[in-house]
């Protein structure tokens, strides 16, 4: 009897036990939830008071609402899986939106084009692409972004170089090309960007005759274009002078390199192009050809990288610009 009793007591101790412990975690749990939450919120509001606090406040609010960009990519039907899907999963989905341009109409989705592949073509599909986007899209954004099915754009850095101009005025937005042109015009590659008032004046201008498809070569017959309609060329480069659209990867430019003649790919360059570390700015828009694998990796490097307790070189913001008349 004894013996039951005491084997009782302990069964009662060991349950009441287990119910003392899950009692205390289940209160501990509670306060971390509660804690969690409270830090959370208390990060986010000082966060939002950081934000607002400074007595400096950028042209650009990095918003997607107050910069609103269009973009459309130059693309074709062979090229859905090696280039176009990937820039769909990557930079594509940070614009206010995206459409695909090729002449085949599919369910990626493409918008199709009355015009046909090949290089020989691809002033044709601009043409195309600017009269659909004008026809049915040209109350979603107030910039319109062409970028070719190998190019890396920062959304957010673009919403930057594009805040500082009104999209009311007739601009055009790249990287600056000289020969060919007077007032030059913007590499293809390296993406460029038209304006409200811009395209209205493209699509003004073949309305009229006063543009025509007069050269297979599409970013010069566009400039061309821009030139007879009165559009201005906008300077694109950051408060130091740093160039922010590239024709072509991190590696042609990143280089420090010896006196030399200019290699052929700076040859058309507007501006007296720097090679080596000062070549590109902090806040860089765009590089061309770059394909799938090397899109995920500058996807990478561009928002998750970052140094533990590195201080940003410069606040573009708090700097004085440059002469731009250079």
């Amino acid at each position: 009897m004894r013996r039951l009793t005491s084997n009782l007591i302990f069964t009662a101790g060991l349950i009441v036990g287990f119910l003392s412990l899950r009692f205390l975690l289940y209160c501990f749990s509670q306060e971390q939830l509660t804690n969690f939450g409270r830090d959370y919120r208390r990060e986010a509001e000082y966060g939002s008071l950081h934000q607002h606090r400074g007595k400096k406040r950028s042209p650009a609010t990095n918003s997607s609402n107050t910069v609103r960009v269009l973009c459309w990519i130059m693309t074709g039907p062979k090229n859905l899986e090696s280039r176009t899907k990937h820039i769909r999963e990557t930079w594509g989905k940070r614009c206010n939106k995206v459409l695909y341009m090729s002449s085949v109409k599919t369910d990626f989705p493409t918008v199709e084009l009355n015009v046909s592949e090949g290089r020989d073509n691809l002033y044709w599909k601009t043409i195309r692409a600017f009269q659909y986007i004008h026809q049915h899209h040209l109350d979603e954004a107030d910039w319109f972004l062409k970028a070719d099915d190998d190019t890396f754009v920062v959304v957010e850095n673009l919403r930057y170089v594009l805040s500082k101009y009104d999209p009311e005025k007739p601009w055009y937005v790249g990287r600056r090309f000289t020969p060919f042109i007077s007032q030059g015009y913007m590499s293809g590659g390296a993406g460029y960007v038209l304006s409200k008032e811009a395209l209205r004046r493209f699509i003004k201008g073949f309305d009229t005759g006063q543009c025509t498809h007069f050269s297979t070569i599409e970013d010069m017959a566009l400039g061309k274009c821009m030139e007879t309609m009165k559009v201005k060329l906008a300077d694109s480069r950051d408060v130091k002078g740093r160039q922010t659209f590239h024709s072509y990867p991190p590696g042609y430019y990143l280089i420090r390199q010896l006196p030399r003649p200019r290699p052929w790919y700076l040859i058309y360059e507007h501006y007296e192009p720097i090679e080596g570390p000062g070549c590109c700015s902090d806040f860089v828009v765009s590089f061309h050809y770059i394909y799938a694998v090397q899109l995920y990796a500058l996807e990478y490097l561009t928002y998750h990288l970052r140094p533990y307790g590195y201080k940003h070189r410069f606040n573009p913001d708090e700097e004085t610009e440059f002469n731009a008349s250079m």
